[in-house]
């Protein structure tokens, strides 16, 4: 049964990662939460799905002529650096102070999805106004 919770946390993680909200958003607090995961190995393990998810989606994008390769070391250069430097932070926080940390990230990523939601005005009522 333990399989089969963690196959649908992968699962619910990965249809969310698809529509552009980070996997990790879900599979972090699922695995800690409800599946009693170590927050350690539960954001190792984020990161490592992570990984072929990003190198599909890179595909994707490169088949349908959207990748631009001017100017990418100026980014995935630091992005590595900090990344392993972020990683082995990470890996010396005792757990406590790690979920604290991401909890305080995923309130920072609801408040800024708060101010940042566009209204749009429906076609009904643009059409009334004429």
């Amino acid at each position: 049964m333990g399989f089969l919770l963690y196959l649908a946390a992968g699962f619910l993680s990965g249809m969310l990662g698809g529509m552009g909200m980070g996997g990790g958003t879900v599979l972090i607090p699922v695995l800690t939460v409800f599946l009693g995961v170590e927050q350690h190995v539960a954001q190792a393990a984020n990161l490592i799905a992570f990984l072929p998810m990003a190198a599909c989606s890179l595909k994707v994008h490169k088949d349908k002529g959207l990748l631009k390769t001017e100017g990418v070391w100026g980014i995935v250069i630091p992005a590595l650096l900090t990344s392993v430097a972020g990683g082995l932070v990470a890996a010396l926080l005792p757990a406590e102070i790690l979920k604290k940390l991401f909890g305080a990230f995923l309130i920072l990523l609801a408040v800024k999805g708060v101010f940042t939601i566009k209204v749009t005005p429906s076609k009904q009522a643009s059409s009334k106004d004429a």
